[in-house]
């Protein structure tokens, strides 16, 4: 809103210069109320240009962390018979901030996710099932040992980069079982583009493991209660170089941004699900995360604290 001049108008001399400085008040009091209800006539309102997506803000507690794990140089991958896959729990942190409003929900409630890859939400996918050992369930999404066995590995198209990393996956076979599974490692070739290659524990669920391979169809979840979403940084990391991973969100996971001071600078995915600083920037800083359908939740107060589990106590919408 338009702000008003406090300079006090010149006392008049005369008696009779008394009408026309009326006049003239009461024409710049009909000026300013046009100024200040004009549309768009807000001098001091910010607005967010291009941002749909809502921007939770969270602080997480130092302190909170998780169980330290042994750094694998060569993330496992499944290989239609052999490898591990998983994720990690996570630890504590405190809400900050209350939320904005967020438009992006809304407009993902419809079920477009834009910032979706090749396994996006609303689309079913034929191909078979495969299974292999997955051991602890730990894998190439690197998220360690995983307290629910039911995982599997995405073949390679639809890994994507680890793009698939985190996501959940209801698999449906021709007999009516079905099962819910989060990919926590690749299938490389031979694995076919549609192919999942399940844990044992998984593909049991579906037939006896003795089939072998069965035809299935599989779609992206979003599910109910998994838990809120945690940070973790990657060994060897400090202020000068890190990667940091996201475990434990309900959705694919699109960005990972991290505050510069000036802005925001998006790091690089790895194949091995961390994004990378290769210059230190943003290291320890505040934490933007993004999933596939646009929903934001930056998180601040997580330190360069190498493969501890920190969590942030928030969580994505569900769709």
């Amino acid at each position: 809103m338009a702000s008003r001049s406090h300079r006090r108008p010149p006392r008049p001399r005369r008696r009779t210069a008394l009408v026309s400085t009326a006049a003239v008040a009461a024409a710049v009091l009909v000026v300013s109320l046009v100024v200040a209800l004009r549309p768009g006539g807000e001098a001091d309102t910010v607005r967010a240009g291009g941002t749909p997506a809502a921007d939770t803000r969270v602080s997480a507690s130092p302190t909170a962390s998780g169980p330290a794990r042994k750094e694998t140089p060569e993330p496992k991958r499944s290989t239609a018979s052999p490898s591990p896959s998983a994720a990690t729990a996570t630890p504590s942190a405190r809400r900050s901030a209350g939320s904005r409003p967020e438009p992006t929900r809304r407009a993902a409630a419809s079920g477009s996710a834009p910032l979706a890859g090749r396994i996006g939400p609303g689309v079913d996918h034929d191909g078979v099932a495969t299974h292999y050992d997955a051991a602890d369930g730990d894998g190439a999404c690197s998220f360690g040992p995983s307290p629910d066995m039911t995982v599997a590995a995405m073949n390679t198209a639809g890994y994507e980069t680890s793009k698939a990393c985190g996501a959940y996956v209801l698999v449906r076979a021709s007999g009516g079982a079905s099962v819910t599974v989060r990919i926590t490692n690749e299938c490389p070739s031979p694995c076919a583009p549609g192919q999942l290659d399940l844990s044992r524990q998984a593909f049991a669920e579906l037939a006896d493991l003795s089939a072998g391979e069965i035809r299935i169809t599989w779609s992206l979840l979003s599910p109910g209660t998994p838990g809120t979403v945690s940070l973790r940084y990657k060994t060897g990391s400090t202020r000068y170089w890190c990667g940091i991973q996201a475990i434990g969100h309900r959705n694919p996971l699109a960005r990972l941004e991290v505050g510069t001071g000036g802005g925001r600078r998006q790091l690089t995915r790895t194949e091995y699900n961390y994004f990378l600083s290769p210059d230190g920037t943003g290291c320890g800083g505040p934490v933007r995360l993004t999933d596939i359908y646009g929903e934001r939740l930056t998180v601040e107060g997580i330190a360069v604290r190498p493969d501890a589990v920190q969590r942030t106590g928030v969580q994505f919408a569900r769709h």
